[in-house]
């Protein structure tokens, strides 16, 4: 066995009835049958052992070793699940059953958790999640039944019907802890769920009742939006101690060892976001697993494992998915007035205590991936959302994140552009952000705004992650594959998955309705948030209502600051082009990433142009802001009057530039113009404006629509955000689903927020001009 400790050793000089001989008891070679008195003393005893890591260890590989032979796991398991109906049954008032379920789910969580992140075959046979025939079982489990399935089942069961209170909060937090780890196998697969994959325990999830799958979705979203407090008389055990060391699970039992288990600024909050909740986050992690797991099965199991195509398998319906989708407020039902029939479990929510949580906790990338996971999976939230009258509650802290982009991750930042994508889709939510006036907003420090509207902050915020993002890409290189044509499409389609992973970025043409697809990235950086920055504002654009002087400015300056990027890139592509002539060299790959990148930078330009020309054409007499800005800087247009790319959008910009410049003219003002004699000259004439010469385009509108294989995407992400969450460490060497050597944001942050203040200067710089 080597170091690792035998338990006579162990025990020889302990009581039989100490916790100390009960462990090592459990750890060792002697089997004990599952009706043995054993269990009990195990789980009845007061467990208070204060173990160093590295016993624990010793412990974990001497259960390893001997499981094959003792079936100790699950054994445990199914005692485990024996308790929790105990409990149920009695309706989860504190007793002996009680303690015996907390000890069982702990001592389960921490050699479950050694077992699957150790485990060395494929099919994780290390669990042996079996009993021997000839075992002797008590009446209510047989030993041909499945026991992953029975623990699942009896787990759910009591997360979903009985309520969180003090005497049950640790119980609850103990069973949410187990979840994590029993559906950590996830972690051992690769990103892209096969048919081989093995996960027991979530499938043993997917296969229960809708029923009871519904319950769980709604006590874990309950959770999430009570928050239940660390009872102050909780229990703590503390079997098990690693002495502040990661890798195995810790109790959390009451608010003295809260602190000391966990980080001091997970209980105390700098950002505003508010209290912090153990259970809480535990059970949004737990939801966030199951509704984004896809279980990948064989079409036809006689196909050679060689051949494992995308077609010849499938994904089976994820009921926890659906129960999300299906999710209703408990003060409206549509179904009861329009006799609908709902596919999938029922979940009444109080929707209402739902969009005040998410918009108070926005600043957790779980929250921003479950607001994403219900404005698209779930039409009654997200019309509950967009017919909300204080939009402000989710969307200033959203803005507030993508203005402090440098010190988030850029995941978070795509998924918060994807939801303002998916808001900015309804025309009544275009119309009402422009009628709500946000007295000031203390955090965006390049100007003192006041009395904005939200959808005038809307339009800086995004045209500042443009600018900002485009300012990080100065020099860096430049890589493109090949561009690749993409199939007719009505309207844009855009996908994170594309972008995430090809860079996709969509250009629409006039008169075509063809979408056509360029991969790429532009300095090594996803072409997709500028584009879908672009996309929003562009959905924005025909509803926009006063928009201030400020972000009509801003809108001038984006176009100006990708026409300077445009010129020089374009006077690089000559200057190349004109070298390799004079040397008769043919086009080599820095000419193809320059004619990319031109190209790129061109659709750029035209979208901006399709955004003014909308506000223009639809909006002109309620945004004299916009027409003054535009007149202020017309210069920055005319070099591109005559591109045959943008000279049928600018000609409509000159139409109104001749407009309003001819009332100027006829005013014929001696003493010089002011700002708000100009202002006010354009204000009168906006009442007379009707548009004549106008031509009339089609309006440019983008939707968000996700890939056919979203899993790849969201089931890394999901468990990146559970491991650096949940409280404890899983073995790096092992995780297959993602990369664990690539650099992290923390790492990055640094060099980020110094090119945050430069970048910050600068911009302050630009609004000088």
């Amino acid at each position: 066995m080597g170091s690792v400790p035998s338990t006579p050793r162990w025990s020889s000089v302990r009581p039989v009835d100490t916790a100390e001989y009960l462990i090592c008891t459990f750890v060792g070679e002697k089997s004990f049958p599952i009706t043995s008195d054993f269990w009990q003393k195990l789980l009845e005893l007061p467990l208070s052992l204060q173990w160093p890591s590295h016993r624990v260890r010793e412990a974990c590989e001497l259960f390893a070793k001997n499981n094959y032979c003792t079936r100790h796991l699950a054994k445990i398991l199914i005692h485990l699940g024996q308790c929790l109906q105990e409990c149920i049954s009695t309706s989860g008032v504190p007793s002996t059953v009680y303690t015996k379920a907390v000890n069982a789910v702990y001592i389960s969580s921490v050699f479950l958790k050694y077992l699957i992140e150790n485990a060395k075959s494929e099919n994780i046979e290390e669990l042996h999640l079996s009993l021997d025939e000839s075992e002797a079982t008590q009446n209510n489990f047989s030993s041909d039944q499945n026991i992953e399935n029975f623990v699942m089942h009896c787990v759910l069961s009591y997360i979903g019907t009985l309520d969180v209170s003090p005497e049950t909060y640790l119980l609850h937090q103990e069973l949410l802890n187990f979840l994590l780890i029993a559906m950590s196998t996830q972690l051992l697969s690769g990103p892209s769920p096969g048919p081989k994959d093995v996960n027991p325990f979530i499938d043993a999830a997917m296969a229960q009742e809708s029923s009871l799958v519904g319950l769980v979705v709604r006590r874990l979203l309950l959770n999430y939006i009570n928050r239940p407090r660390i009872p102050l008389n909780g229990v703590s055990y503390s079997i098990f101690s690693e002495e502040h060391q990661p890798g195995v699970l810790q109790r959390v039992g009451s608010a003295a060892a809260n602190f000391v288990l966990l980080p001091f600024n997970y209980l105390v909050n700098s950002s505003g976001e508010g209290p912090r909740s153990p259970l809480a986050d535990s059970s949004l992690q737990v939801l966030l697993i199951l509704i984004h797991y896809r279980k990948c099965i064989l079409v036809d199991e006689s196909i050679a494992s060689d051949s494992l195509l995308k077609e010849n398998t499938y994904f089976s319906d994820n009921p926890y998915c659906k129960a999300l989708e299906n999710a209703r407020d408990i003060e409206f039902d549509r179904v009861d007035i329009e006799g609908n029939a709902h596919n999938g479990p029922l979940v009444r929510l109080p929707f209402a205590s739902l969009f005040d949580t998410l918009g108070m906790f926005l600043a957790d990338e779980t929250s921003v991936l479950l607001l994403y996971s219900l404005v698209h999976g779930n039409s009654d939230f997200l019309e509950y959302v967009l017919v909300r009258t204080d939009l402000d509650t989710l969307l200033i802290p959203i803005l507030e994140t993508l203005y402090n982009a440098s010190r988030r991750t850029s995941n978070q930042i795509y998924m918060l552009l994807i939801i303002l994508l998916i808001l900015s889709q309804d025309s009544s939510f275009n119309a009402s952000i422009h009628k709500l006036i946000i007295p000031s907003v203390p955090w965006y420090k390049e100007r003192l705004l006041h009395q904005t509207s939200l959808g005038s902050l809307m339009v800086i915020i995004l045209i500042r992650t443009v600018k900002y993002n485009l300012s990080k890409l100065r020099d860096n290189p430049r890589e493109y594959p090949v561009a690749s044509p993409v199939g007719p499409a009505l309207h844009h389609k855009m996908t994170l998955f594309e972008f995430k992973k090809r860079n996709v970025l969509g250009k629409w043409e006039h008169g075509t309705g063809w979408r056509k697809a360029y991969a790429g990235q532009v300095g090594n950086k996803d072409v997709y948030l500028h584009t879908n920055c672009l996309a929003t504002l562009a959905n924005m654009a025909p509803h926009a209502h006063r928009l201030s002087a400020y972000a009509s400015q801003r809108l001038v300056s984006l176009f100006d600051m990708l026409s300077r990027k445009y010129t020089k890139l374009a006077e690089l592509m000559d200057a190349k082009m004109h070298i390799d002539k004079a040397n008769s060299l043919e086009g080599d790959s820095i000419t193809e990433d320059l004619s990319t990148e031109l190209h790129i930078y061109t659709d750029f330009l035209r979208i901006v142009l399709e955004i003014l020309n909308a506000t223009l054409t639809y909006a002109l007499p309620r945004n004299p802001e916009v027409v003054y800005a535009i007149m202020h800087r017309q210069e920055v247009f005319q070099p591109f009057k005559n591109h045959p790319r943008f000279n049928e959008l600018l000609e409509n910009i000159y139409n109104v530039l001749d407009f309003f410049n001819s009332r100027m003219d006829a005013q014929g003002m001696n003493g010089g113009w002011s700002v708000e004699k100009v202002l006010q000259v354009i204000i009168i004439n906006c009442r007379s404006w009707r548009g004549e010469g106008m031509k009339m385009f089609t309006q440019l509108r983008f939707t968000y629509e996700q890939e056919s294989h979203p899993e790849e995407f969201f089931i890394p992400y999901v468990w990146q955000l559970v491991l650096s969450r949940c409280g404890f460490s899983f073995n790096a060497s092992t995780i297959n689903l993602f990369p664990v050597d690539q650099p992290t944001e923390k790492q990055n942050s640094d060099s980020e927020e110094e090119l945050s203040k430069a970048q910050n200067g600068e911009l302050i710089a630009e609004e000088a001009q």
